[in-house]
């Protein structure tokens, strides 16, 4: 070969592959979530997943989806989008991208803001007919934060372990 590769991942697509690869750390039975954050020189500088709070035992607390509040999963877990922003190398997210596999709730989406973050890439808005996603959407509209779905130009990237 004499010229370089040209099937090598856009940099949307390598920023939403270490997203989806994070969620793979997600102990949640149902759904697994990654975010990445990359700053403007495309440098990755957080990843998150959802899960437990730091010494919040994953053996301990419910993984339940349906039943009394306190016996769910949903007051005790923290959304990847929050933990890529916590789990930051930076200080300063002005101007990063978050990409992240599912549109980010509220809750999320203030940290978001909050954090200086500009530009979200999402996988799926499956709950967009949430008033959660709705209310995210009007407060990134208002704040000017851009927000746009991913299409991958591939269905599959395969990482391979073993190396030759």
């Amino acid at each position: 070969m004499t010229g370089k590769r040209t099937d090598y991942l856009s940099w949307d697509e390598y920023f939403m592959a270490v997203a989806l690869l994070s969620g793979h750390r997600s102990k949640d039975p149902n759904t697994q979530v990654g975010a990445c954050v990359a700053n403007s020189q495309n440098k990755i500088v957080g990843v998150g997943y959802n899960g437990f709070p730091w010494r919040c035992s994953d053996d301990e607390l419910p993984w339940a989806r349906e039943g009394a509040y306190l016996d769910t999963k949903y007051p005790y877990v923290c959304h990847a989008e929050l933990n890529a922003v916590l789990n930051s190398i930076s200080f300063d997210l002005r101007d990063c991208r978050l990409y992240v596999a599912l549109f980010p709730c509220n809750e999320c989406t203030k940290v978001i803001i909050q954090a200086g973050i500009r530009e979200i890439i999402y996988l799926s808005d499956k709950y967009k007919d949430t008033d959660s996603v709705r209310a995210a959407k009007i407060m990134l509209d208002k704040s000017n934060t851009i927000y746009r779905q991913f299409f991958p130009s591939r269905q599959v990237v395969t990482l391979n372990f073993q190396v030759d």
